[in-house]
């Protein structure tokens, strides 16, 4: 069940507010936790139950690594939970590549599995790892209640695509939360620009990206828009379901952390990864990178560390070369700015954000590919590669069909709106900025429900991931 769906937002969330703030304080986790799993079981009702066993498997595994403490039995219960979790990840989501790319290094014809990918697996299994390690490493204390636990793990405002929302964060609010009028007010709020995020701009550029992929009349300047819409799409797409998620933890009582912080208006690469799915690279700067020594090792282990974080992180997004390639990519490129030319690239004043909007360009063209193949064709196709012409009939019908939404996108990605209505927030113009909201939001969730209820273009991409 996407959030961006008439069933989602006229039928589930209501029913799940009312039964929500009905019951009473003892029961709140439990009424999360079964339409959690409901929600879940909607789009996936088999794996509901690998859902659970991740729950039941890592409560008891959190339960003896707390009993047996410093002992031998702590370090085994710990790698039970990893073993479990993280092959299950592989298994679900891995097997098929390794199967091809065996075959294809030996020249057998093994049978691929041909398993569906359980939605949301890579990010709850994050989730599930991160209460594990955290419970071992005695900065947190163990849930005690199965129930509390995995109505962490399920919670279904971030369960299909984040943030990435660590136990730690969220410990003290699945014990009590503090439900307030201003804090759901705030909610309401994030959650409706987040789905106007994702409808009405995502899915347009996502339209744009379409037609150009069905085109027979690509030439340089197609492949260019193309890349500039795909980056806008998956920006929107994902941001727009973090703003969501954020929305609705508020709502319920619970603070998420912020996913994204206006990533294209970074002056550095290093920068853009401060700035993007900031969750996942937090993640895997404090449970794998300073676990592996961080920078506090020589120069040669150094390269080891952030090329197997990098690899990883491109791995993590999907079973093929060309997110290999996409983490490697940007593992370079950070190698390159933190030895070689990070501080003369902060005296470029300009043309250090053209550095990055290009790399940032180049790099989710190649994310956006099925394969390498596509992936160099598309890259290629960008420099004029195959003798194509430089402009097309259908690179001008689409630059003028959806140019208004790319100017809008394009805007929407800096803080420009923000910091203008902020800015005059703090004058006379409050009273009536604070009226005008109420309309503005109902006006947007109205313009949703039209696209919506009109079956536009309304796909999700993280589900591939």
């Amino acid at each position: 069940m996407l959030f961006s769906s008439i069933p989602f937002l006229y039928y589930f969330l209501p029913i799940v507010l009312i039964c929500y703030f009905l019951a009473p304080k003892g029961l709140k986790n439990a009424v999360l936790l079964v339409f959690s799993l409901g929600f879940y079981a909607w789009g996936e009702p088999r794996y509901v139950f690998l859902m659970i066993a991740t729950v039941l498997v890592n409560y008891f595994m959190g339960l003896l690594i707390d009993r047996y403490r410093g002992t031998l039995k702590a370090k085994a219960s710990l790698a039970i939970s990893c073993i479990f979790s993280l092959g299950s990840l592989a298994y679900f989501k891995y097997a098929d590549f390794f199967i091809e790319n065996f075959n294809l290094a030996t020249g057998l014809g093994v049978k691929l599995l041909n398993i569906a990918l359980p939605i949301g697996i890579s990010f709850y299994t994050f989730q599930i790892l991160s209460y594990t390690i955290d419970v071992y490493r005695n900065d947190v204390k163990v849930q005690k209640s199965v129930v509390a636990l995995g109505a962490y793990v399920s919670l279904f405002p971030q369960l299909i695509a984040g943030p990435i929302v660590r136990y730690s964060d969220v410990e003290r609010e699945l014990k009590g939360r503090v439900h307030s009028f201003d804090k759901a007010a705030e909610g309401i709020r994030r959650f409706v620009i987040g789905l106007s995020k994702k409808v009405i701009i995502a899915n347009t550029m996502g339209e744009m990206c379409d037609a150009f992929k069905m085109s027979d009349d690509k030439s340089v300047l197609f492949y260019w828009l193309f890349a500039i819409g795909y980056t806008l799409q998956i920006y929107f797409d994902f941001s727009g379901y973090s703003d969501m998620a954020i929305g609705l933890g508020k709502i319920l009582g619970f603070e998420f952390m912020e996913n994204f912080n206006y990533p294209f208006t970074s002056k550095s690469i290093t920068e853009f990864w401060r700035r993007w799915h900031i969750s996942l690279g937090s993640w895997f700067r404090d449970y794998v990178y300073i676990p592996m020594g961080g920078n506090r090792v020589g120069k040669a282990r150094l390269f080891v560390n952030i090329f197997t974080v990098w690899f990883l992180t491109g791995f993590w997004h999907g079973a093929e070369w060309n997110f290999i390639v996409w983490g490697l990519f940007f593992g370079v490129l950070l190698t390159l700015e933190k030895f070689f030319y990070g501080k003369w690239l902060q005296k470029l004043k300009g043309l250090n954000h053209v550095y990055v909007l290009f790399a940032v360009l180049i790099s989710f063209v190649i994310f956006s590919a099925s394969g390498m193949g596509e992936a160099m064709e598309y890259v290629g196709g960008m420099f004029g590669y195959g003798n194509l012409p430089l402009v097309s009939e259908s690179f001008v019908y689409n630059a003028v069909s959806y140019i208004f939404v790319i100017i809008l996108a394009v805007v929407g990605s800096t803080p420009i709106v923000k910091n203008a209505y902020n800015k005059l927030h703090r004058t006379k113009a409050r009273g009536f900025l604070d009226v005008l909201e109420l309309p503005i939001l109902l006006v947007l969730l109205f313009v949703v429900t039209a696209y919506l209820a009109d079956g536009s273009f309304n796909p999700f991409l993280y589900f591939r991931f």
